[in-house]
């Protein structure tokens, strides 16, 4: 059974709804473009849901020569949305595999991190999900994906511990089953 979509018109009430539930006046001349600002900025950033993993991973180029060690993008920047407030986390994704035969173009690295980002989530899925798209599309010898992010439900609401970091990381194949391989990672993103 598929749900059905709300319109734009039927978000853009639901947000004068929560406007009105926390004591503003939508109809106020600052108040007015509001609800369709947010929803347009909703549609920005959830964005992920919209983007195809498989498309995004599909061009690969295995004229690699012998290549055969660590490929790894450090400091990919993003910002989420955490699935229990709805309130953004932001920081950076490292990304590190060992080609399998072929490599992936590294922009479609920075996209996969867009494609998961962009969606209302916990951290710790996020890295997972990240991991396990590339081993799944790229089928590597393994993956590694460490985040790091700053969320504002513990920095705005709740404990209010600024400066608090969450750091996650998800392993497959040889980074996940070999120890020496996980160092190194370690290793490259501290470098």
């Amino acid at each position: 059974m598929t749900r059905e979509r709300p319109t734009k018109n039927e978000a853009e009430d639901a947000v004068r709804i929560l406007l009105n539930y926390i004591g503003e006046d939508t109809k106020r001349e600052g108040m007015l473009g509001t609800p369709a600002r947010v929803v347009k900025s909703y549609d920005e950033l959830f964005s992920g849901y919209e983007m195809k993993i498989d498309e995004i991973l599909s061009t690969t180029f295995s004229d690699i020569s012998n290549f055969n060690d660590i490929v790894l993008l450090k400091s990919i920047n993003f910002s989420s949305s955490c699935e229990h407030h709805m309130l953004p986390f932001s920081g950076f994704v490292d990304i590190a595999y060992l080609p399998n035969g072929s490599v992936v173009g590294i922009s479609k690295l920075a996209r996969l991190v867009d494609a998961y980002s962009k969606r209302l989530q916990i951290q710790e899925k996020m890295t997972a999900n990240i991991a396990e798209a590339l081993e799944r599309y790229l089928k590597p010898r393994g993956v590694a994906v460490r985040v790091s992010a700053s969320h504002s439900c513990m920095t705005t609401r709740g404990t209010l511990k600024g400066g608090s970091v969450l750091e996650s990381s998800h392993f497959t194949g040889v980074f996940k089953d070999k120890p020496e391989y996980r160092q190194e990672f370690w290793h490259m993103i501290k470098g």
